[in-house]
């Protein structure tokens, strides 16, 4: 079924209470939650929406149904392209992070390592996981995923911590299932998720294996506490806030006191040698998506820079053009490697298909390193208003609104209205809580920049860009270029003359 957002929320108020702010117990009612439950609602509109339907929606390749794409699992580099262009088009709407894609992320990194560790092992994780995935998507349910632990002594393995809970691990086994403890950190929107998927953070060895767990538990589940720190806007419960205040974001740590998991819901439990595979898969599902996210950042600040050029009556000024067109070369070229990264994907053996890591991991990187960089062209462009203009009271009073009518206005084709309006939302973007959530978030959302460099250096063929240096040194008597000449689209491979040459292919 579709979920209506009404429904979601409604399901939300009869959670049981287990989330601190501050020092405060609430439920998931609370006033300042509603900011980031707001964007998980823009989800389920566009869902139920016929205009988007046919993005935010797919043909389940477990039930056979109509399912929300947040909780579909990709057959092939359209749906990962589809799960790109939901990502943008919602993450515009919410002005930020669309915050569901880490369930997305999860379920899809899931569904090929649990079949991996069956094919391995022997076991039954993978079948345990699709019937789990059945009821999922029946019940349109929104999933999260903790995946960093606290992690304690940065320079000690695991099961060399001095406090174990610095990172979640089993601390019995049942016949019915595990009993888990430890502490989860940086998990965004937990509060208003109706599933918490668990998996590992990195590698692991064997002295770890008790550290080698995955999981999903409802978000209330008996022994999980949720210390919560909510972000909005300050003008969120203003009657005539523009829709950027309505939303925000809250990211938590999550504590698992003893928290029992019956064996359906267990996903790993020892299997250490998968744990950085599990890992990786996450991040690098997750940096995809950030080919979506990243540019509808972009999107935001380049449409309000536009709207500050035209404010302070510059759009025509030379250098101003020039940065402008620094958001278009950062946002599509990050856009471009999330297709590239759909088109060179592959099928793996459960049935889900996975972006290719490398564009996957360019296409994160370059955003990351740029983030800082665009607020700053917004900053340039805008001018200091943004961190002094007056609070918007201020210019309905009798005495002063003549003089900050005047005040406000630099291009004298816009009123004071539209120009007030203009430079609330230039505040908004550049100087609010929001914005350093945001600035963070673009740094470390899918892994430290460190970790994308790691994963570039273990995937990316070096091997090649030698041989090429070598020919056209005279240090070789060929151009050793093989591994370039033969990857192919997956549309070549699947639509190809050759495509029963490269049944290898799967991962």
């Amino acid at each position: 079924m579709l979920r209506t957002k009404e429904e979601y929320f409604e399901r939300l108020k009869n959670m049981k209470p287990n989330i601190y702010i501050g020092d405060e117990k609430v439920g998931r009612d609370d006033p300042r939650l509603k900011p980031g439950i707001n964007v998980l609602g823009i989800t389920f509109d566009l869902a139920k929406d016929p205009k988007y339907q046919k993005l935010a929606t797919a043909k389940s390749n477990i039930t056979g149904e109509k399912v929300n794409r947040w909780a579909h699992l990709p057959q092939d580099p359209y749906d990962l392209m589809e799960k790109q262009k939901l990502i943008r088009l919602g993450a515009r709407r919410a002005g930020g992070c669309i915050q569901r894609c880490m369930g997305h992320d999860a379920i899809s990194a899931l569904s090929i390592c649990t079949r991996e560790i069956d094919d391995a092992k022997g076991t039954d994780y993978h079948d345990r996981f699709l019937k789990f995935m059945e009821y999922y998507q029946k019940n349109d349910l929104v999933g999260c995923c903790a995946q960093t632990d606290s992690k304690g002594d940065r320079v000690k393995r695991p099961s060399d911590q001095a406090d174990p809970d610095a990172y979640v691990h089993i601390v019995e086994k049942r016949e019915d299932g595990i009993v888990v403890s430890g502490f989860k950190m940086s998990v965004t929107q937990a509060p208003y998720a109706d599933e918490i998927f668990v998996i590992p953070t990195r590698a692991l060895m064997e002295a770890d294996k008790d550290y080698a767990v995955a999981f999903v538990v409802p978000g209330d589940w008996e022994g999980v506490k949720l210390v919560t720190r909510p972000v909005w806007h300050r003008q969120k419960d203003d009657k005539d806030a523009p829709p950027v205040c309505l939303t925000g974001i809250s990211d938590s740590v999550v504590i698992f006191d003893n928290v029992f998991v019956p064996n359906e819901r267990v996903f790993m439990a020892g299997e250490w040698e998968f744990g950085r595979r599990l890992a990786m898969l996450f991040a690098d599902s997750h940096r995809h998506s950030y080919s979506g996210c990243k540019p509808a950042v972009s999107d935001i600040l380049c449409g309000t820079s536009l709207l500050a050029a035209e404010a302070n009556n510059i759009t025509k000024v030379s250098h101003v053009r020039e940065k402008l067109t620094q958001y278009a070369g950062a946002a599509e070229l990050a856009y471009s490697a999330g297709v590239a990264a759909a088109v060179f994907g592959k099928k793996t053996k459960s049935g889900t298909f996975f972006p290719n890591t490398i564009y996957a991991n360019v296409g994160r990187k370059l955003m990351g390193e740029l983030i800082y960089h665009e607020f700053n062209l917004l900053t340039e462009i805008a001018g200091g208003i943004a961190a002094t203009l007056p609070f918007k009271q201020s210019f309905t009073m009798d005495e002063l609104k003549e003089h900050l009518d005047r005040f406000i206005v630099r291009n004298p084709n816009i009123s004071p209205e539209l120009s007030l309006k203009i430079w609330n939302l230039v505040e908004i973007m550049s100087t609010s809580a929001m914005t350093a959530e945001l600035l963070v978030g673009g740094v470390h959302g899918g892994g430290s920049p460190i970790m994308e460099a790691i994963a570039l250096s273990f995937e990316y063929d070096f091997k090649t860009r030698i041989n090429v240096a070598k020919y056209l040194g005279g240090m070789a008597k060929d151009m050793d270029d093989d591994v370039d000449l033969k990857t192919e689209p997956w549309m070549k491979l699947k639509f190809g003359e050759n495509d029963e040459e490269n049944d290898d292919d799967q991962i």
